[in-house]
């Protein structure tokens, strides 16, 4: 299949949400100085991104026709075979773009390498054209990203590249049944992760980090996951005479599926990779099938 032209994604830097905010940049200066707040760190941080962005787009426009999608139009979008993605930003943004990809292959580009870990980004700004020209060229490496899925009774479906989160929206506990290899609780928690491994390092990190400083220990580990992995870990679990603690986490293996039914009247929700817009109604009558998806985003890799 031949590429026509390339998407380039990007989001808004941390600067123009706050003036988005505020209305003007003096205004967004004001507020973040009287906090105490350091400003010039937004505005380099904004130049940074926009010296990237324009010598990305330079570049590509020499090789292929290109177009911007800002991220938040980016579901309602429909993308083709014919087309590239070029993501610039940081690695959560990838994890967005590539639940909507489709296969198409994803050139991820850190814009900031002083300032991004990269994880999710095997280009920068001086190198991208490689991957680039070696898809349109259809000789390209790739790493395949497998999802985590969550699909509802109703036949709705979410997927994640690195998490999925499955709670309450707001700080109220909450309340569900939870069912694994033939084994059932009832739970009262402040929700339940469950991680791919692209996304080990990321929201799961931080649940291992806070049990690893509480118990002070520093021989525990982080769980080791294949592709063919998915972990839960359930967060804050409570146990009363209603509630019990026994299944609080583990490796959801390739043929296994976590069942979860809401108990939740209402404010109950599923989301994913940490795009709260992103979600599925997850209120009493729900149950919700959580397991290895069979769809996958390709990844090109340097």
């Amino acid at each position: 299949m031949k590429i026509e032209y390339a998407i380039i994604i990007k989001n808004k830097t941390r600067l123009e949400s706050l003036i988005e905010r505020f209305n003007t940049k003096a205004q967004a200066q004001f507020y973040i100085e009287s906090s105490g707040g350091d400003f010039q760190e937004y505005v380099a941080e904004h130049e940074k991104f926009c010296q990237s962005f324009l010598e990305v787009q330079t570049k590509l426009s020499k090789v292929i026709k290109n177009k911007v999608l800002e991220r938040e139009f980016m579901p309602s979008y429909i993308f083709s075979e014919k087309n590239l993605i070029v993501v610039i930003g940081q690695d959560g943004l990838v994890a967005n773009v590539a639940k909507y990809a489709k296969n198409i292959p994803i050139v991820a580009i850190n814009p900031d390498e002083e300032r991004y870990d990269g994880v999710l980004l095997p280009f920068n700004v001086k190198n991208f054209l490689n991957g680039v020209n070696a898809v349109i060229n259809e000789n390209f490496s790739s790493k395949k990203m497998r999802f985590a899925e969550a699909v509802l009774n109703d036949g709705q479906k979410l997927l994640a590249v690195n998490d999925l989160f499955i709670g309450i929206s707001s700080h109220s506990s909450a309340r569900y049944k939870l069912m694994l290899n033939g084994k059932e609780e009832t739970h009262s928690s402040s929700g339940i992760i469950v991680s791919t491994k692209t996304g080990s390092t990321g929201w799961l990190s931080s649940i291992f980090n806070m049990a690893y400083g509480i118990l002070g220990s520093k021989k525990l580990k982080y769980p080791e996951l294949n592709d063919e992995d998915l972990y839960f870990a359930v967060r804050e679990p409570f146990k009363s005479k209603a509630t019990q603690t026994d299944i609080c986490g583990g490796i959801l293996k390739r043929r296994n599926k976590l069942i979860i039914e809401s108990l939740m009247p209402n404010n109950g929700f599923i989301f994913s990779d940490g795009i709260e817009k992103d979600f599925l109604q997850f209120n009493s009558g729900a149950t919700a099938e959580i397991k290895l998806s069979d769809e996958e985003a390709v990844l090109v890799i340097n």
